[in-house]
């Protein structure tokens, strides 16, 4: 059971009266009711990505505007209220999982691209566009928005914002923090700040680089301001089958060593390989124990020089298969595949837990041995796919989570991994931020005097701790926040 910090009684007391004011600053408009307050239809708020945790709020608020978002965390501050934003939900760490006394700011209302300047490369949006929602605004002249996580056809770049998120892609292109021009964002008190806008770089301190992946700890990101690039001449996906997990880790070493930037160059071993070929029938090797997904873009010219320097790379890790696609149709069937994993390995397994630790590539063989002999010592099955190329992992954990010991397992199989990660030199999160899943690993990663130092920054923005209640740090630090250690 996870825990949490302990509900304000004389807030669930009040719950009436609180969903009462709340409605007072957003009434019920054309789009439905701005406050959910009703016990049935707060479930569908009680969890995100990461369900096995769940928890019905006091409330849930839907906002259309920046000054809407502004009057309910001034409402919630001068009544002590806690707050969790939320966008669409696909948090895999229980990011926007709520408490019993706390009010849910859904984004997923505030949906409007507000403009596109192709001369200078931006667009400005509202924190509930999704990912994909800002290429199709402006795919028709040739651009793209190129952070792309798996989940991109849902989820939000509010969230996007708060979680730091990457996906496929982000070997060349980066992540959300490497494509953010500014932001518009609100603190608890119910100021507006726009931070950065339409210009490269901001004078002054870097409070987009602080704000980005801060995960809801210190202020509602509402509009967003992103870096839009001209799309590609061309790209090309190909495949490469490998015998064993430890020899493809190599592989992707020797590519990353070679200084050859593929635009993604991602991981999968056998399990899901077989899952991901059952749901997208995508041509995948099934009788490799791993395989890489490289794609390489440019002209056509500069398309075959990369793909041949890369197969001469793969060639000398002696692979089953190596398959160059030949048609953008073979190339989307390749991607399918890969951006279907999740769902796919949830037709094989009843649960699993998706983990999110980053390290070294060069560390990347030695990584894969160990969460094999992990995987066998606990008796637990594990499918590996991931962001190779920045040695980002996304290992899937399988169990039940109707058995409590197979629960158990798994959440201490997940701490091992991500443990294993911070020991050879990574971290404990790449993209999915800390949330929940990880919060109670922090002291693994940071110091007293580090953990102390990222607690009076939170207390600089929130200094009464109403944000995002019992995430990113462990309890016994949160539940007195205004005592930081020397």
């Amino acid at each position: 059971m996870l825990a949490q910090l302990p509900p304000k009684p004389e807030i669930l007391a009040r719950q009436e009266e609180i969903v009462a004011a709340l409605r007072a600053i957003i009434p019920a408009g054309p789009r439905g009711e701005g406050v959910i307050g009703e016990p049935l239809r707060l479930r569908a708020y009680e969890t995100d990505g990461l369900s096995a945790y769940r928890q019905p709020p006091l409330a849930v608020v839907l906002p259309e505007s920046t000054e809407q978002v502004a009057a309910v965390l001034r409402y919630c501050h001068e009544n002590g209220i806690r707050v969790v934003p939320r966008g669409a939900g696909t948090s895999l760490s229980g990011g926007a999982l709520p408490m019993a006394d706390s009010v849910v700011i859904g984004m997923m209302r505030m949906n409007r691209v507000l403009e596109v300047d192709f001369e200078d490369r931006l667009a400005v949006v509202e924190a509930g566009v999704t990912n994909i929602g800002i290429t199709k605004a402006v795919e028709g002249e040739g651009f793209f928005y190129a952070p792309d996580p798996s989940s991109q056809l849902a989820c939000m770049i509010g969230g996007n914002v708060m979680m730091n998120s990457g996906g496929a892609h982000c070997l060349k292109y980066g992540v959300t923090a490497n494509n953010l021009l500014g932001v518009t964002f609100v603190t608890i008190e119910g100021e507006v700040i726009r931070i950065g806008g339409g210009h490269l770089d901001a004078a002054g301190y870097d409070w987009l680089g602080l704000i980005t992946g801060s995960e809801g700890q210190l202020g509602l990101v509402t509009e967003v301001t992103v870096r839009i690039l001209r799309g590609p001449e061309g790209a090309r996906a190909m495949l490469a089958a490998f015998r064993g997990v430890e020899v493809a880790g190599q592989a992707v070493d020797a590519i990353i060593a070679s200084g050859v930037i593929p635009v993604a160059l991602e991981f999968m071993d056998k399990p899901c390989i077989h899952a991901c070929e059952a749901f997208a029938h995508a041509g995948y090797p099934l009788e490799a124990e791993a395989m890489l997904i490289i794609e390489v873009e440019g002209s056509p010219e500069e398309q075959d020089m990369l793909l041949g320097r890369i197969k001469d790379i793969c060639a000398r890790f002696d692979p089953i298969s190596m398959k160059v696609s030949q048609s953008a149709e073979e190339s989307m069937a390749i991607w399918k595949g890969r951006k279907g994993a999740f769902g796919a390995v949830g037709r094989i397994s009843p649960d699993y837990l998706c983990m999110d630790g980053t390290i070294p590539t060069g560390e990347l063989p030695h990584v894969l041995r160990r969460m094999e002999e992990m995987s066998q010592a606990c008796g637990l099955k594990v499918a590996n796919v991931f962001h190779a190329g920045d040695g980002n992992l996304h290992p899937l954990i399988m169990f039940d989570a109707n058995d409590p010991e197979s629960f158990r397992k798994a959440e201490a199989f997940g701490a091992d991994i991500l443990k294993l990660c911070v020991e050879v030199g990574g971290c404990l999160t790449g993209e999915h931020g800390v949330g929940v899943e990880k919060r109670d690993l922090m002291s693994v990663q940071f110091t007293p005097r580090e953990l102390a130092q990222q607690r009076r920054i939170k207390s600089a923005f929130d200094p009464d701790w109403l944000l995002n209640p019992s995430k990113v740090f462990p309890l016994e630090v949160e539940q007195a926040p205004g005592r930081v250690a020397a």
